[in-house]
């Protein structure tokens, strides 16, 4: 994959008299893993919700694909080819770990057809199986959602964003609230996803970002205050006052 798969262009965005974001412009290759890091309140959230069309901009536009994204509804990025998980974790505890996947894909697919035996849904099953075995849980498909591990449920909600079939994953602090080991297993994880498919990130852990990410955005108070490589981030002195010396795991 090469070439340009999404372009952000003048992107602001305004809650009253706030300014959460002011004129961002970046444009972000296929096939690459790029980082977004920054402060808090810089702007990072409200970015990654705007990308995955939970939040319109006030001002600038989306292109996906040379496709404007503008105006539409949050279902219709996902049809685009756009798929998020989020810093919390979003699962159904109560459900096995195949049905959390496979609810994900049938609501891709089908809409209040309450009387279809879900079971016979070969299609949906296939693509559920998947998507656990891309993120290592299919041999836990059958296990109920609670009783995985904190790390293997952030998997699992990677399983579910997966099921659509992404060009590009967007993923909100994956390694959130893990240990070393888990947060290791998810790294290997990551490097994997990003062989096959454009994955942007957000995430604190500074030495896993400067090592797995191959170009780093950062924000500061809403504005774009460097983009390069990590070699580039790690040896700039602005973004080192404003964020890396402070920032956990960052050496």
């Amino acid at each position: 994959m090469s070439g340009e798969l999404l372009r952000v262009e003048g992107v602001g965005k305004r809650f009253g008299g706030f300014v959460a974001l002011e004129d961002i412009t970046v444009s972000f290759a296929a096939g690459q893993l790029t980082s977004i890091i920054g402060p808090n309140g810089a702007g990072k959230s409200t970015f990654f919700n705007i990308l995955s069309g939970a939040l319109p901009p006030t001002s600038g536009t989306l292109h996906f694909r040379g496709r404007e994204l503008n105006g539409l509804p949050q279902h219709r990025f996902v049809h685009q080819g756009i798929s998020r998980s989020y810093q919390i974790t979003n699962i159904f505890p109560d459900l096995s770990v195949h049905e959390n996947v496979r609810v994900a894909a049938q609501a891709l697919t089908v809409s209040y057809d309450i009387w279809r035996n879900r079971a016979r849904l070969t299609e949906l099953n296939a693509r559920a199986d998947a998507a656990l075995e891309a993120v290592g849980l299919l041999g836990k498909r059958a296990e109920l959602a609670k009783f995985l591990s904190h790390g293997q449920q952030r998997a699992l909600e990677i399983a579910i964003a997966l099921v659509s079939e992404p060009e590009l994953l967007l993923l909100d602090e994956p390694t959130a609230g893990m240990g070393p080991e888990e947060t290791k297993d998810m790294v290997a994880l990551l490097e994997r996803l990003a062989e096959k498919r454009t994955v942007l990130l957000v995430e604190h852990k500074m030495k896993m970002v400067l090592g797995l990410s191959k170009r780093v955005v950062v924000l500061h108070h809403g504005r774009l205050l460097a983009d390069g490589a990590p070699d580039e981030i790690r040896s700039n002195p602005e973004v080192r006052r404003v964020y890396l010396g402070q920032s956990e795991g960052y050496g």
